[in-house]
């Protein structure tokens, strides 16, 4: 009997930034415009099944404050992107894949290579932390999350970003970076962001596409 085809990797945009600069909004809105699927991190903690194996090895860490080991991390994303292609809710042959918030470290970016093709990196640069801070506080008050206000907090995700997930721009060649100035109004972030893509072959293959 003949081997199945290998799945192809997903034609995958990372949005990448400090806490504060706005990668969820963005990623948000650009999964709104139809050819795009966004995925955040957060979406695949939240959409757990807390009754299968791999779900009861979640709740183990949560439970207890700690941070999902990477490989774990990488297998839960992995489940609900491919329910999402087997659902026809992400349709890898005339989607492009946005993600932000995943891969978190470099690690994760190594697990995550068999499964995506990264085809740019949006760094959402923002070198004032003074108006970064302003952002979550504004963030936090406006959800009723007291604690992430508190600017031990902030500070400790700031330090947290830099050890682990700025290093991501270094895994991948600067080629596939556009630094982006997140201080901008987010509409301007957007359309800086939807030039990088428009430039993209991959976007423009999409586009001759009639569906």
């Amino acid at each position: 009997m003949a081997e199945s085809a290998p799945q192809k990797r997903f034609r995958t945009l990372l949005i990448l930034g400090a806490p504060g600069s706005g990668k969820g909004t963005q990623g948000k809105v650009l999964g709104s415009v139809p050819r795009f699927h966004h995925l955040a991190c957060g979406d695949v903690f939240r959409s757990l099944d807390t009754r299968t194996a791999l779900g009861q090895q979640f709740v183990e860490y949560s439970s207890r404050g700690e941070l999902v080991p990477d490989d774990l991390t990488v297998q839960l994303w992995r489940g609900n992107i491919n329910q999402r292609v087997e659902g026809h809710i992400f349709k890898p042959e005339i989607d492009l894949l946005v993600l932000d918030g995943i891969p978190r470290n470099v690690e994760q970016a190594r697990l995550m290579e068999e499964d995506i093709d990264v085809l740019q990196v949006f760094h959402l640069s923002c070198p004032d932390r003074t108006e970064l801070a302003r952002r979550l506080r504004k963030r936090a008050l406006k959800d009723n999350r007291f604690d992430d206000a508190n600017e031990t907090v902030i500070q400790n995700r700031f330090a947290t970003y830099e050890a682990e997930t700025k290093p991501i721009l270094d895994y991948y060649t600067k080629a596939r970076t556009t630094e982006i100035d997140a201080s901008q109004a987010p509409a301007k972030v957007l359309y800086d962001i939807l030039a990088g893509i428009m430039k993209l072959p991959a976007w423009k293959e999409i586009e001759q596409m009639r569906v």
